[in-house]
This record gives C-alpha cells, sequence and structure tokens, in this order.
C-alpha cells in the first residue's frame, strides 16, 4: 500500500474542507440557519460526491470527504446518499433520480429502540435501504426522530420490500465501505474538536497565561493529536482494504479502524470539553455538537471488540 494521497486525492479533500469550511456551522446558532443550510445542501449537491461510487471513486477518496466534513460538522446528508449509491450500483439497481434521494437503514443495537430499524443520514431521502442476510431491502423514509447528533437527521423506515441480493464477496466490500466512511467520520470530528479546543487554550487565560502553557492542559491536547495521527494510518488502510484486499482481508482492517477510531474520537472530543472548563458544558460551546456526533458514529455500524482477532488495549 502507497500511504500518499494522489495530486487528485488531495485536490478532493481541500476542495471537500473549503467547502466545509465556508459553509459548515461555524457555532451553534448556525446550526438554526436555514439559508446557510440551504446554500450548504445546494453547494454538496453540486459537487455530485454522493455518487462518486457509482462515478468510479475509490474507498479512500469517499474517505476523505467524509472525514472533512466530519472536522467541519457539515449538516447535510453524505454518508448516508454516498452509501445507498455504492449499494445500488454493487447490485445494478436503477439510479436514484431527483425525486427519490436515497440513503441508508441500520439496526438499532442500543436504547429504547433497540431492535428498530432507522434511516440515516434521512434529510431530504425518500427511500431507505437496508441489508439482511445479503439482501436488499428498500423502504419509504418515515417521520424524523429525535436525535441526538444535531448536524444529521434520523427517520423511521415504513415497510420494506426486497429489491435484489449480494454476493458474499459484495456483501463484505459494501460493509467495509460503511465502516471506513464512519471511520472517516470519527476522525473528522476528533479533527475538529482538537482544533476548536487548541484556540481556546491559545486564547483564554488563567493567572495572567493563555490555559495552553500549563501541561495539564497541553499534556491532553498533545496525546490527542496522537490519537488522530494513530487514527489516519489505520482509516487510510482501512478505506484502501475496501477496493485492494479480498472482502474478508477488509473486513478485518475496517473493524479494527471502527474500534480504534472510535474510542479515539471519544477521548478527543471529551479532552476538547475538559479544556473548554465550564463553557464546555453550556449549550452555546460548539464543542458538545462534536462529542455528539463522535458518540453517534460509533453507534453506526458498530463492531465489538470480540469481533476482531487483534486486541486493543
Amino acid at each position: 500500500m502507497d500511504a500518499r494521497l494522489t495530486t487528485e486525492q488531495r485536490e478532493l479533500r481541500d476542495a471537500a474542507a473549503r467547502l466545509a469550511d465556508d459553509l459548515g456551522p461555524g457555532s451553534v446558532q448556525d446550526l438554526a440557519d436555514a439559508d446557510r443550510a440551504a446554500r450548504l445542501e445546494k453547494a454538496v449537491a453540486a459537487t455530485g460526491w454522493r455518487t462518486l461510487r457509482s462515478d468510479g471513486a475509490s474507498g479512500v477518496e469517499v474517505a476523505l470527504v467524509a472525514e472533512e466534513f466530519a472536522r467541519g460538522l457539515v449538516d447535510v446528508p453524505f454518508a448516508g446518499p454516498v452509501l445507498a449509491d455504492d449499494l445500488r450500483s454493487a447490485a445494478d439497481l436503477p439510479a436514484a433520480d431527483g425525486a427519490e434521494a436515497a440513503t441508508i437503514a441500520v439496526d438499532v443495537t442500543s436504547g429504547k429502540a433497540a431492535g428498530t430499524l432507522e434511516a440515516v443520514d434521512a434529510a431530504g431521502a425518500g427511500r431507505a435501504f437496508a441489508v439482511r442476510d445479503r439482501r436488499i431491502l428498500a423502504g419509504p423514509v418515515g417521520d424524523t426522530l429525535p436525535e441526538v447528533d444535531l448536524t444529521r437527521r434520523s427517520a423511521e423506515v415504513g415497510e420494506l420490500e426486497p429489491v435484489g441480493e449480494l454476493d458474499p464477496e459484495a456483501a463484505g466490500r459494501r460493509l467495509a465501505l460503511a465502516l471506513a466512511v464512519t471511520s472517516a467520520d470519527l476522525v473528522g470530528t476528533a479533527r475538529g474538536a482538537l482544533a476548536l479546543a487548541v484556540e481556546y487554550a491559545g486564547v483564554r487565560e488563567q493567572y495572567g497565561k493563555a490555559i495552553g502553557t500549563y501541561q495539564a492542559v497541553a499534556h491532553p491536547l498533545a496525546e490527542g493529536l496522537a490519537l488522530i495521527e494513530g487514527s489516519v494510518s489505520v482509516l487510510r488502510h482501512a478505506a484502501w482494504a475496501v477496493d485492494e484486499l479480498t472482502a474478508d482481508e477488509a473486513l478485518r482492517a475496517a473493524r479494527i479502524a471502527k474500534i480504534y477510531c472510535a474510542r479515539a474520537a471519544r477521548t478527543v472530543c471529551e479532552t476538547a470539553v475538559q479544556v473548554h472548563g465550564g463553557i464546555g458544558n453550556t449549550w452555546e460551546c460548539l464543542v458538545h455538537v462534536y462529542l455528539r456526533r463522535a458518540l453517534t458514529s460509533t453507534e453506526l455500524f458498530p463492531v465489538r471488540l470480540e469481533e476482531i482477532d487483534l486486541g486493543l488495549s
């Protein structure tokens, strides 16, 4: 594996970063700005990135966009539609038209809604796809559900009907891509939270000095950066493996990445809350939005340590 990004991949990453920086929410108040969200939705739709896979993009390229969108807390659908597009492409299902945007549906495995099915990244979607025992099922997207994540919407799913079937190899790759994309979301979330904390530590003063000059603050931030660097490494390998290794090998790499990135992102986001002190526990502070997104992405296609054959401590 060549860990270096190609020129085209760097340009794609930079373009996604610019879009997220320009139109993503810069504050909690921005999340309620309908005009901003509409401009963001229009810009993302114009890029065509929601159909990256059917356009021939690799898992690495999808992960790059997902990572930058999470870093900028982009609050319009991406992961759901891009995974639905990949599923459609793999099963040779008809492509979506403008009137039938699609997303994916996942089984809820924890909480009061455990055992139910919900559509994720469902804003604007009319149909949701789910995979069970390699069968592809589709159902209409229903009412919006209460959501912890303030940047993405979940919804109920109506009656499912079979629309296709995947062979074992294709089913494994679809799941590996889903794990890689959610891992990328976790890495981006951690990067955004760490940047917010570092910025705050540089301007907030205590006893006449910026709090970032004290070891009690600087060391956890440095540890957060180390966790992110490790996460990037396992993520890049998992995203590359989606297309380059066998389905079993890709799934193993993706599960390891998901576990590592989920643990790292939670640690970094909780550190960011602590660095902000009391204000980190207020609604107005953006840092809790990152923590909410990290916890939600962890529960999307969750992986247990028992599912991999390499223990992580």
